[in-house]
């Protein structure tokens, strides 16, 4: 079942007496869990209408106890499982515990009408030949939580924004999510921290987004090699004194650096077989918004000189890892030596 659908149902009153969601997208698990709590239960009822369990450390029987119990001083409650032994295709057979399917099919029959029971499995699919998942199956209870991919999240933190009475522009959110990963907890949290520094009715844009957010390393190899291309010395040795005091390694700093001039020479060779900037995100196993920042780079800078700094920074990270030369020291020369040679595409 989509959780979407489900979602409307719940909202319109029409719950079922057990749900059974999985997925690997806690968040979004997390806010099921929530909507269905508020519906079911006012702010001052949660202590005593909400129940949790373990089935790592609860046999299946006594949750279905649990269930049949009436309600004590509120009108519903909510019986939250977390599940990895009844439910999951990566539950060990071997348990401690000894969970009796019959007992929970037996409740399905007739089960309570106060009580809801939801299972929360942390898992990217159900073990479908056990006759609970058939069952819940059969009466479309399973409720999906795959993670969502970098698009989707991007539009997900426009609309988080707009919800908030303020705008997050498409670029900015790619930013966002190129910066941040596909973690929606994190996610969610710097859209609302930006939102409150737009102020209500404001704008979050791109410049925000990177001034207010943390550069990855990766986002900082890319700057360090786009200043060094365009011979500005000063903003080379500066970003690369910066990567420094954060303690990173030089042997790990050329590696990225060979990383962001080994995506422009493939960009460079997909263009000319004319891949769309998403059929290069897709090939290159990259975030369409970094695809994106190289393509607009790498059309700028001759294949062969790119291809040359690439053969140097080879031999150079042998020589480093050999103990040939010092790793700052090597480094740093080499970046010198990127500055001493023009890299743009001639002009016609």
């Amino acid at each position: 079942m989509h959780a979407k659908d489900v979602g409307k149902d719940i909202k319109a009153g029409r719950i079922a007496p057990v749900y059974a969601a999985f997925g690997k997208d806690r968040y979004r698990m997390g806010q099921f869990a929530s909507m269905l709590a508020d519906k079911l239960l006012a702010p001052d009822e949660r202590e005593l209408g909400m129940v949790r369990f373990d089935t790592a450390e609860t046999a299946l029987e006594e949750i279905v106890a649990e269930a049949q119990t009436p309600p004590f001083f509120v009108p519903r409650k909510l019986i939250v499982v977390r599940d990895g032994a009844v439910l999951c295709a990566a539950a060990k057979e071997n348990g401690k515990l000894e969970h009796k399917a019959e007992r929970f099919l037996s409740y399905m029959e007739q089960p309570s009408e106060t009580s809801v029971i939801l299972f929360l499995v942390q898992a990217d699919k159900l073990d479908e030949r056990r006759k609970i998942v058939k069952l819940l199956k059969e009466r479309n209870l399973i409720v999906a939580f795959p993670e969502l991919s970098e698009g989707e999240l991007a539009s997900w933190a426009v609309r988080r924004a707009a919800d908030q009475k303020r705008s997050l522009d498409e670029e900015a959110a790619q930013l966002l999510v190129a910066r941040l990963g596909t973690g929606m907890q994190a996610l969610a949290q710097e859209v609302d921290k930006l939102c409150l520094y737009a102020g209500e009715g404001g704008a979050v844009t791109k410049d925000d987004v990177a001034r207010l957010t943390a550069a990855t390393v990766e986002e900082d190899a890319f700057a360090l090699v786009d200043a060094a291309l365009e011979r500005r010395m000063d903003r080379t040795l500066a970003l690369y004194r910066e990567l420094l005091l954060r303690k990173e390694e030089p042997i790990r700093i050329a590696a990225l650096v060979a990383r962001q001039l080994r995506i422009m020479l493939q960009i460079k060779e997909l263009e000319r077989h004319r891949y769309s900037p998403q059929q290069m995100a897709g090939q290159l196993g990259l975030h369409p918004y970094a695809v994106k920042l190289a393509a607009e780079k790498a059309r700028r800078y001759d294949t062969a000189v790119l291809g040359r700094h690439l053969a140097a920074l080879a031999e150079l990270d042998y020589r480093m890892k050999t103990g040939q030369v010092d790793k700052e020291l090597g480094l740093q020369l080499f970046f010198l030596s990127m500055g001493a040679q023009p890299a743009a595409v001639p002009q016609p």
